[in-house]
């Protein structure tokens, strides 16, 4: 795992806060209405941002960063980006 945050997008701070608050695929694709496979995609991009093997590595690596107890939910946050504890608007003007 790295030692320094990635850049997250709003959608991936939402998955990792769910995962790592227990909820399962499926149940992530449920409740922000995506397909399961989506919901794998993101982890599979968070694994590869955070230097992360699996999803219990994606936890702790959660819990580390100050990610579990946020909250997940949060339209107006999925076109942003955290970098360095600042977010960050991804939209270009």
């Amino acid at each position: 795992m790295t030692d320094t945050s990635p850049a997250l997008t709003g959608r991936e701070r939402q998955v990792l806060c769910m995962l790592s608050s227990g909820d399962t695929v499926s149940s992530i694709a449920r409740q922000l209405g995506l397909s399961p496979h989506t919901v794998d995609t993101y982890l599979r991009r968070l694994r590869t941002k955070t230097g992360t093997a699996n999803r219990t590595q994606l936890t702790v690596f959660a819990v580390r960063n100050g990610y579990v107890g946020r909250p997940p939910h949060g339209a107006a946050e999925d076109d942003r980006t955290v970098e360095q504890g600042h977010e960050v608007s991804s939209r270009l003007l």
